[in-house]
């Protein structure tokens, strides 16, 4: 989870847009004389791109619930206590239901971020690689719901569809990962004199 958290953080950040933007006002100080246009460099927020602001988003959710639930649980169980939740011993914890919906969340920005990297370079087998992850992003909807109603026994069918899912995914993913090795080996050949 830190792996994916990081790398969301590195791939998204604001990267400089180095186009020349004319400017006529001039900088105070006299030693520049020439007529030449002032060059001003741009950069994205971070909280521009939707794609970096999701991770992060995922990200602090994770904190915050382990910073919550911290080495002392017991401000969390007397908030519990407090609200008077009745849930049954199955229920999943905060800091459980925390890394599912980062987890889930990190490999949306995942699928974007392998999409946007397809489009940019003009390589449609990474485009590929972000279709053969939506099976296991069914799987992941799949174990939420479940969770979601307590595991309930009549909902079991969502257990068989994310084993399925999975297994389907990771052919998928095996595919995508092929189609990429093979482009590679193109792009390596015709590199070579």
């Amino acid at each position: 989870m830190a792996i994916a958290s990081t790398a969301t953080v590195l791939f998204c950040c604001a990267k400089p847009n180095f186009r020349r933007i004319h400017s006529e006002s001039r900088p105070a100080s006299s030693l520049t004389t020439s007529n030449e246009p002032v060059i001003r460099i741009r950069s994205r927020s971070l909280i521009h791109d939707p794609v970096a602001l999701s991770g992060l988003i995922g990200t602090s959710l994770v904190a915050a619930a382990f910073i919550t639930a911290g080495p002392d649980a017991t401000a969390l169980a007397a908030v519990v206590d407090s609200l008077q939740l009745s849930e049954p011993s199955n229920a999943l914890s905060l800091p459980t239901w925390a890394v599912h919906v980062s987890s889930v969340v990190e490999w949306i920005t995942a699928m974007a971020l392998v999409w946007k990297y397809g489009e940019r370079k003009g390589y449609e087998s990474w485009k590929g690689l972000s279709w053969g992850m939506v099976p296991l992003l069914g799987g992941a909807l799949c174990a939420c719901t479940w969770h979601f109603f307590y595991n309930d026994e009549s909902l079991e069918v969502l257990v068989a569809l994310q084993a399925a899912l999975t297994v389907f995914g990771n052919i998928t993913l095996c595919i995508a990962a092929f189609r990429i090795n093979k482009l590679s080996s193109k792009i390596e050949v015709s590199e070579k004199p």
